[in-house]
């Protein structure tokens, strides 16, 4: 029961359909990633095995192709989201046997201004390659915890005051694209722009200053 069981599940599907040697699509997988030591769940929208043993990723989106071109900003977008995925399903190819992560992901958007779909491919080996340094730098969770002064917790049931402590005990990694992902992006640039912080100019801009922090 759970994502660790419809992972788990998901990971006997695709090994079955890989032995079976024909076409298959498995519709909303779920899929195990470890992230700073724990477990993460993600659920691409559908995983196509093919019959020579590879694995395709297909993401669906809502923006449209027009004239069979879309806006780059959401495709790059889209693509970083796939090459999580792509990372994720290689660890299930590594234990079965004629398994192989294809590096191009299958993009799927509205055609033009209609409802019908259109489809793209997208090569994702450098996104893939950047969440891989990304996730290896990652702190892990029992080292953030280990920083932390005792007794410190997130339970959401604590006093607003509780938990506002709470968290001013976690450094702030604030950058402006935070605002879309994040729920505490805005108490993270409170913190950085309290600080005079150079991340809230942008990743960009903070490149360029090099070792200038504030």
């Amino acid at each position: 029961a759970g994502p660790e069981g419809r992972a788990a599940r998901t990971a006997l599907a695709l090994r079955e359909a890989t032995a079976a040697g024909g076409w298959a699509l498995l519709d909303h997988p779920m899929l195990a990633l470890e992230v700073a030591g724990s477990p993460a769940y993600l659920e691409p929208d559908a995983v196509v095995v093919h019959p020579d043993g590879r694995w395709t990723v297909v993401e669906i989106k809502s923006f449209p192709m027009i004239d069979a071109s879309a806006d780059a900003a959401k495709v790059g977008a889209a693509a970083r989201q796939a090459a999580v995925y792509v990372l994720a399903l290689e660890r299930v190819a590594a234990v079965t046997e004629g398994a192989e992560v294809d590096h191009r992901v299958l993009l799927v958007c509205p055609k033009d201004f209609s409802n019908l779909p259109t489809a793209s491919v997208v090569d994702v080996r450098k996104q893939r390659a950047v969440t891989r340094r990304q996730l290896t730098r990652l702190t892990r969770v029992e080292d953030i915890a280990a920083a932390l002064p005792e007794g410190t917790t997130f339970d959401p049931a604590c006093s607003p005051q509780e938990l506002e402590s709470a968290v001013s005990a976690v450094s702030a990694a604030y950058a402006p694209e935070c605002l879309a992902a994040c729920e505490l992006a805005f108490h993270c640039r409170a913190r950085s722009r309290a600080e005079g912080a150079v991340e809230t100019l942008g990743r960009s801009v903070r490149g360029e200053l090099g070792g200038l922090t504030t």
